[in-house]
């Protein structure tokens, strides 16, 4: 059954289907994109892995002239100041319209089901869509009240309040967002106070090292339970650097053309090239092929291989956490960032625990707490 929702929260219930109007969700729907009230799916956005506007292929002048009208009437309602947020989508639209512009969408959905072939990651994108789905639902905490500059106040009162990532805006697999998103990836660390939780504490989770450790791992090496820079500056450089100069120095021969013998026997780049890289693409750990130049081809494995196993481990803490208060209330490439509840603090060794053993191997996970976002401690 094709069925598209018309709304994307909660309390908002209503389908399209079969060019009716109804209330009722089927356990099964082919869609354009992931919901919560499937149980589940076949998602036309997941097999297409872009935009709906680039999906199209037939009737291209109709469809334009639908989005273009569905774009009016949000200006509308943005000028009209209508807060999208109170109201139901499908109630402030015409019913004539809402058949139109559905009848439409489903026409695509089908279209792409019927000629994309399914991702060989499909269960893992499905799963990351719950994720990114659950934290574009829950509001953020804004509190301007530790800024001191009026125009900041006012940028930060005005924002979206919500994050809404979008899982294919990279060629690497890491996560971006939406043009109307809350600017997460962008924000400045000096204005990262006026995020609090919603909870008691936020809790960040940080993989120490984590794209040195993946092609560590890539390269069969044994994950070391320390700092990895601290680890390096002593198997790599003998103990003569600090762990920041060997950081520094590493990096340089990782993704630059330095020699170094002893880095080159212990990882061995050429080895792990010959393994992922053909000449022409890369296929990293998890599958995912990248076009990649001789230039480009260790890092986009690198990035790539780590893109997918932090978004992995982010899922995992999603499914532990299931039934508690605390949830997950962003991510920052290689973190997460956890609203904690107090009731659910006795589990946060569990938490380290899941999101530290990776298909990789067990990643060093740094822990920070504070009661906003820019005041984070190591704990």
């Amino acid at each position: 059954m094709y069925v598209e929702p018309l709304d994307n929260k909660g309390e908002c219930i209503g389908y399209f289907s079969n060019g009716t109007i109804t209330k009722e969700a089927p356990q099964f729907a082919r869609s354009w994109n992931y919901h919560p009230s499937f149980q589940n799916g076949e998602y036309a956005y997941l097999y297409f892995q872009g935009e709906i506007n680039d999906a199209v292929s037939n009737n291209k002048e109709d469809w334009k002239m639908l989005n273009d009208k569905m774009k009016a009437f949000f200006k509308s309602f943005q000028n009209s100041k209508i807060n999208l947020d109170d109201n139901c989508l499908f109630d402030l639209l015409p019913q004539h319209f809402l058949v139109d512009y559905y009848d439409a969408k489903t026409k695509i959905v089908k279209e792409v089901l019927e000629t994309k072939q399914k991702p060989h990651d499909y269960d893992y994108l499905v799963a990351l869509s719950e994720v990114v789905w659950d934290i574009r639902s829950r509001k953020l905490n804004i509190d301007t009240s530790s800024l001191s500059e009026d125009k900041l106040i006012d940028k930060y009162s005005n924002l979206n309040p919500y994050i809404n990532y979008n899982i294919f805006g990279t060629k690497t697999g890491r996560l971006s967002t939406h043009k109307r998103s809350f600017p997460i990836m962008q924000m400045d660390k000096n204005h990262r106070t006026v995020l609090n939780p919603n909870n008691d504490w936020f809790i960040e989770l940080d993989y120490n090292g984590a794209e040195l450790r993946t092609f560590l791992a890539l390269a069969g090496v044994e994950q070391p339970n320390v700092d990895i820079h601290d680890w390096n500056a002593k198997h790599i450089f003998d103990g003569n650097k600090t762990r920041d100069e060997a950081k520094v120095s590493f990096l340089a021969w990782l993704y630059g053309d330095t020699k170094n013998e002893k880095a080159e026997v212990i990882y061995n780049k050429e080895k792990v090239l010959g393994k992922y890289w053909d000449g022409e693409k890369i296929t990293n750990f998890y599958g995912k092929e990248i076009l990649a130049d001789s230039k480009h081809a260790l890092s986009y494995l690198i990035q790539s291989s780590f893109a997918q196993l932090a978004l992995r481990q982010m899922i995992k803490v999603f499914q532990f956490l299931k039934g508690r208060k605390s949830y997950i209330a962003f991510t920052i490439h290689d973190n997460i960032v956890i609203d904690l509840a107090e009731e659910d603090k006795k589990d946060l060794k569990k938490i380290i625990n899941v999101f530290s053993n990776t298909d990789l191997g067990m990643f060093k996970v740094n822990v920070k707490a504070g009661n906003n976002y820019g005041e984070m401690r190591k704990i």
